[in-house]
């Protein structure tokens, strides 16, 4: 048996006016996603547990059967390990993203939680050099990609109320800067970042860039999980761009295949992850996950004509090559969904339930006419403990689900 998950970062949305009514889902041409919604199991899934946040952390542990309650720590943990960071027990790992903020304003404002969506090798320029300014024996920052970096702090306590950067674009930042345990350390880095960025930035050093800030959130300490492939019994392989899903990939006890030409953002090679996941699964993988992030990201910058085009990508260069590939096996099971929503109108995640479709050789049906929000809700087939999802996907129970 082969199976095969499929994840749209953030694809789900909500009713726009630009759109007469209509999701970006519902606008999109999507007719590979639609024929898994007509043939097979249509339904709505609850990703984001209550009390917990909106973020493609949860989500994604909760769609691949773990519960936050027990399995999460932070999502720092789960980025350091994509980085091949080392965490002692008593490490807390922050997620250090490279911002730009208005310093100018009497009130700074968060302008953009991407810095430009700087390029990797300019980032890693500056985190090393902030590491070389700011580092301690006790406090190192790691480069990772574009502006997504990690901040070990060595015995640290994992308390403080952080706030992801993406949630408060346009907002002023004093209202969400680190509160608690270690709060005022966490700010002083902060401000100190700051000036030294400032300071490369008056030199040249990095080049022409926006990042003028580091923002510290998401930590927590290393996690103990148990593998998916030990619980399931069977060989898997992640494939993603994003630091993340990579290190969630290796608590779970997925291989982690790299894919060249997937940079996590719009111009990612959706052709190239298709590919790799159907030879992982020819090279002995009897389950795959497939992540990408590009609607995600067009929803974070409010851009409805860049999430559709991210969304018929997504279908017509991952879900229709894998579709037809799937074919080859006799037995054989795909999925599709987003992780969560991440509506134009409000440009973060939100908690509503999002669609899935399942297309299974063993049978099952409980279609809509298409791949969508509202045929979703309208199927009848409704998972509210999430985690459940993937049991049921590998076992093939969809008969009592309504």
């Amino acid at each position: 048996m082969k199976y095969a998950i499929l994840v749209g970062d953030g694809m789900a949305d909500r009713p726009l006016p630009s759109l007469g009514g209509a999701t970006p889902l519902e606008k999109a041409h999507t007719p590979h996603m639609d024929l898994l919604a007509r043939e097979g199991i249509l339904g709505l899934v609850r990703t984001i547990p209550p009390g917990f946040p909106s973020g493609s952390d949860i989500a994604n542990l909760v769609i691949l059967g773990y519960d936050p309650a027990k399995d999460y720590t932070g999502r720092g943990p789960l980025e350091a390990a994509s980085m091949g960071v080392e965490l002692e027990p008593g490490d807390v790992a922050f997620r250090c993203n490279l911002v730009h903020i208005s310093l100018e304003e009497a009130r700074p404002r968060m302008v953009d939680f991407t810095a430009g969506h700087i390029r990797t090798e300019q980032a890693r320029s500056l985190i090393e050099a902030l590491d070389r300014r700011l580092g301690r024996e006790e406090i190192r920052f790691h480069p990772g990609v574009s502006y997504r970096h990690l901040m070990v702090w060595r015995g640290g306590p994992s308390g403080a109320r952080t706030t992801p950067p993406h949630d408060i674009t346009g907002r002023a930042i004093e209202d969400y800067l680190p509160k608690g345990p270690g709060s005022e350390r966490l700010r002083d880095l902060i401000v100190q970042s700051q000036a030294i960025l400032r300071e490369l930035r008056g030199k040249g050093g990095g080049g022409d860039f926006v990042a003028n800030s580091i923002w510290l959130w998401g930590q927590g300490k290393p996690p103990k999980m148990e593998p998916l492939t030990h619980r399931w019994g069977f060989r898997g392989a992640i494939i993603t761009a994003v630091d993340l899903l990579k290190g969630l990939g290796r608590y779970a006890g997925l291989e982690v295949v790299e894919v060249p030409g997937a940079t996590g953002y719009y111009d990612t090679d959706y052709r190239a992850k298709s590919r790799y996941a159907l030879e992982a699964l020819m090279e002995g993988a009897d389950f795959v996950f497939v992540h990408v992030e590009a609607p995600d990201e067009a929803g974070h910058q409010g851009d409805v004509k860049e999430k559709i085009r991210a969304v018929e990508r997504f279908d017509g260069d991952v879900v229709g090559p894998l579709l037809e590939g799937m074919r080859r096996w006799k037995e054989w099971a795909l999925m599709v969904l987003p992780d969560h929503a991440t509506p134009i109108e409000v440009m973060t995640h939100t908690e509503e339930p999002v669609p899935f479709a399942v297309l299974d050789s063993r049978g099952g049906r409980s279609g809509g006419k298409a791949f969508s929000e509202a045929e979703a809700a309208r199927s009848g087939c409704r998972i509210d403990d999430g985690k459940e999802l993937i049991q049921r996907f590998l076992g093939g129970r969809w008969e009592d689900v309504s």
